[in-house]
């Protein structure tokens, strides 16, 4: 394609993002992410990945997209908004992290990327590529700056200054040149320390990495051990997932409500009682979850994070 063919598709793809629904949309020109692999690569051989070995295996795939794309020439890096302001109504009960909330973000981004890239192949049909939403070796937050997004801020999550930190990254991979957006280079946390300080479990490293093996969203959500004896009384009640970093940060000070209605909690678990979560059998935690992100915590993990910050269980 022509340069004026380049932009012309961009502009296309860009719109028909914003149609589908996604608050922010930008194009990168792809490489491999050689500073990004050196960091990953200490990160993990500090043992900061904890039990997520996974992420110590292609590493060549996971920072070079034309080794998951043949003929990789552009990323389309999208974000959605999922901050609802519906969180649970009673005090003192299990807190789940706002992400959460409601339907999985997997399903709903997957949907709308699946659109986008059939748009596009609509425009051009000798288009390939793939999507992926947290599903597969992308660095999303590595794209999402590279892209123009935000920038990567102290608690590793990127900051857009229209709409805070509080939105998922959606990545489609493409064969074809784009007319590609500026990468993120300013940095506005500027001297600001509010989510390290605030961190009750000190995960937050200072080169804008987490430590896995003390984050509670990891702890709650990954990690397949026992929760650490000395974090226990720092959950502060959190079952699943951790946003002390996020809603302590200044750009989330006048969060954007997102316009997906599938995102907001329902009802029903908004008002969920102490009690009632207590006592929450299997068969009702599949008929609460099975579309939420709750559900790949699977049900005898979850349940004993809900006692152990009920008390109804001193330690694990």
């Amino acid at each position: 394609m022509t340069g004026s063919d380049n932009r012309t598709i961009s502009e296309l793809i860009r719109a028909k993002a914003f149609e589908l629904g996604f608050d922010l949309c930008g194009i990168a020109r792809t490489r491999p992410l050689a500073r990004q692999r050196d960091i990953l690569e200490k990160w993990c051989s500090d043992g900061m990945n904890a039990g997520m070995h996974y992420l110590e295996r292609n590493t060549d795939r996971r920072t070079d997209p034309g080794l998951l794309v043949s003929g990789a020439e552009s990323m389309v890096v999208t974000g959605l908004n999922y901050y609802s302001g519906n969180a649970e109504t009673l005090t003192g009960v299990p807190v789940i992290s706002r992400y959460a909330y409601g339907t999985d973000y997997h399903i709903i981004i997957g949907e709308k990327l699946d659109k986008l890239l059939d748009f596009v192949k609509s425009c051009d049909p000798g288009v390939e590529g793939r999507s992926y939403v947290d599903s597969g070796p992308v660095m999303e937050k590595a794209w999402a700056v590279e892209a123009g997004i935000g920038w990567q801020g102290r608690h590793s999550v990127v900051i857009n200054k229209d709409i805070g930190s509080f939105f998922f990254i959606g990545i489609m991979i493409l064969n074809i040149k784009l007319d590609y957006d500026e990468p993120w280079t300013k940095d506005y946390c500027g001297t600001c320390r509010a989510c390290i300080d605030a961190c009750p479990t000190s995960a937050i490293n200072d080169n804008r990495t987490i430590d896995a093996r003390n984050c509670i969203a990891n702890l709650t959500i990954e990690n397949r051990g026992p929760i650490p004896e000395d974090i226990i009384p720092r959950l502060g009640g959190r079952v699943y997932g951790c946003d002390i970093c996020q809603e302590v940060c200044p750009w989330n000070n006048r969060p954007v409500l997102t316009h997906i209605k599938e995102f907001e909690m329902p009802e029903h678990l908004r008002s969920l009682s102490k009690d009632e979560w207590r006592s929450l059998s299997e068969d009702q935690f599949h008929a609460l979850f099975d579309r939420s992100p709750v559900a790949r915590r699977k049900y005898e993990p979850f349940i004993t994070n809900v006692r152990l910050v009920t008390g109804e269980i001193e330690r694990m």
